[in-house]
């Protein structure tokens, strides 16, 4: 169940006062935004195409960095 509402604010009072139908005429020509390509998780997963390569190159060039790059320089050697 939901938390009440802090303003005491109920919607399903407005919309049972407001004198509209119960149903919506239109809820079947709406329905194709939110089944296939549309649904929720098809829209976010395509709001960032390229993350998870992007990610997982990252990682590789981090690691590949850590272990064949070292830096050769000694600085701390006071000796030339």
């Amino acid at each position: 169940m939901a938390p009440p509402n802090l303003t005491g604010f109920d919607i399903k009072k407005l919309a049972a006062s407001s004198g509209q139908p119960a149903t919506d005429p239109w809820r079947r020509a709406e329905v194709w935004r939110y089944t296939g390509p549309f649904t929720r998780f098809n829209r976010f997963k395509s709001a960032f195409p390229g993350l998870g390569i992007a990610t997982v190159a990252f990682g590789v060039y981090l690691v590949a960095e850590q272990v064949f790059f070292k830096e050769e320089h000694h600085h701390e050697e006071k000796e030339h």
